[in-house]
């Protein structure tokens, strides 16, 4: 075999070990952040049933959330350990006993509810933006079942729920959802990320 012959056959070979080594000493990726959260609502808003499609599980005979629940919804530049709350009347007036620890608050609410239950879903969003524990965490505010054609548009419900005044100096933002449009779920979440990574991203206000 001549030198020229010896000497590509050895190039050849330093290649291939390079890429295997390459290939094989990567190492694993490195983790991604988690954030613990909190997750709020009156029953009915549809809490459960946007974290259990947000975590590729079935959304179908998803009943009233007692106590609480967590799950863990994976993104794909961070992990949110979402502890959420049950939405009964004999249950919210727990839910500051679960807020300590909380990097960021989740607030469904059903924006084709009733007048009455839209109040109500209206001052437990007050008290919650004024808590202390809570006050100064980002917020996510999801008017869920916009699929509904009852169901109010992100503005009007900025409107009606005073949110400019209110919330003026937090991070927050407001958007339209369902689980039939898991695209602009996600892109909702993607900006919550934003807030809970202290990036210096504007909110999307709606």
């Amino acid at each position: 075999m001549s030198e020229y012959m010896q000497l590509s056959l050895a190039l050849c070979r330093i290649g291939i070990y390079t890429c295997f080594r390459a290939l094989c000493c990567k190492g694993p990726p490195p983790p991604r952040p988690e954030y613990d959260v909190v997750c709020i609502g009156l029953t009915g808003a549809g809490k459960s049933s946007l974290l259990s499609r947000l975590c590729s599980e079935s959304s179908d005979d998803i009943g009233p959330t007692t106590g609480f629940n967590i799950k863990a919804v994976p993104f794909p530049n961070a992990i949110l350990n979402v502890k959420e709350l049950g939405g009964a009347d004999n249950i919210k007036k727990y839910w500051c006993r679960y807020y300590q620890g909380s990097q960021g608050v989740i607030f469904v609410l059903d924006s084709a509810s009733s007048n009455e239950d839209l109040e109500v879903a209206r001052n437990e969003l007050h008290s919650a933006l004024q808590h202390p524990q809570l006050c100064t965490l980002p917020f996510l505010i999801l008017a869920n079942h916009q699929d509904n054609r009852a169901a109010r548009t992100p503005n009007q419900i900025k409107k009606y729920f005073e949110l400019e005044p209110l919330a003026r100096g937090k991070r927050w933002i407001l958007e339209g959802s369902s689980t039939d449009n898991l695209v602009a779920v996600k892109e909702s979440f993607a900006q919550f990320i934003n807030l809970l990574e202290d990036k210096d991203t504007e909110p999307a206000r709606i």
